[in-house]
């Protein structure tokens, strides 16, 4: 089979929508999975039981059900129930929903790692509970979590194509949407191969860097 260096050039403009549509999808579900994890952490860490036991059955239905389930929940089940939104706000809702039930543990591993000795010393200074959180407890636990944090942006990365089910065009719908207009596979399949290789490789050295750098 010779290579079509014509098919690669025509599907060009579309690779690069494509890789836009991506990259959005990944920071706004990254920034959505951040936010959510610490949330659940921080609730699951309340006093009240009644706060605790629905936020633990919630986060742990989300995580023992496939991504590709709550996808076609979300968007398929819940405009029936007259919620409807477009396919790329489902997609990033349900991206970071999902890996914020993951990103809940890390947070959580990275609070646990923080020495008594900071929480008796916030006690002995008598700062308040939220000065405590956001002042000592926090900006040390975040630190340490920040690598595992970044592996699991590499692993939305590597989900988002799976958004292709509910008609989101990122770079793998377009490559698809492109084959089946040409009847030429190869080159644009190849070419999103290699565009996930040169992004979540070069990311997954830097966070080694990273990690080796923070636990100095």
């Amino acid at each position: 089979m010779k290579w079509d260096w014509n098919a690669v050039r025509d599907f060009m403009p579309e690779f690069w929508h494509g890789l836009l549509v991506t990259l959005q999808i990944l920071a706004l579900g990254s920034l959505l999975s951040f936010t959510l994890g610490l949330v659940w952490t921080l609730l699951m860490r309340t006093p009240t039981r009644w706060v605790r036991w629905p936020v633990g059955i919630v986060t742990e239905f989300v995580r023992n059900t496939p991504l590709l389930v709550q996808l076609f929940f979300l968007f398929y089940v819940l405009p029936e129930w007259g919620l409807t939104f477009s396919a790329l706000a489902t997609g990033v809702f349900a991206i970071g929903l999902h890996y914020s039930t993951y990103t809940m543990q890390v947070y959580r591993a990275g609070i646990e790692a923080v020495p008594v000795g900071q929480w008796e010393a916030a006690t002995a200074l008598n700062l308040p509970r939220r000065r405590t959180w956001t002042a000592v407890i926090l900006p040390q636990a975040i630190r340490r979590v920040i690598p595992a944090l970044g592996n699991y942006v590499i692993a939305m990365l590597k989900d988002t194509p799976m958004l292709m089910v509910i008609t989101v065009l990122e770079m793998l719908g377009r490559a698809r949407l492109f084959s089946q207009q040409h009847f030429q596979f190869t080159e644009p399949l190849t070419v999103i191969g290699v565009a996930f290789i040169l992004i979540s490789f070069p990311a997954s050295l830097l966070l080694r860097a990273l990690e080796r750098r923070l636990v100095r």
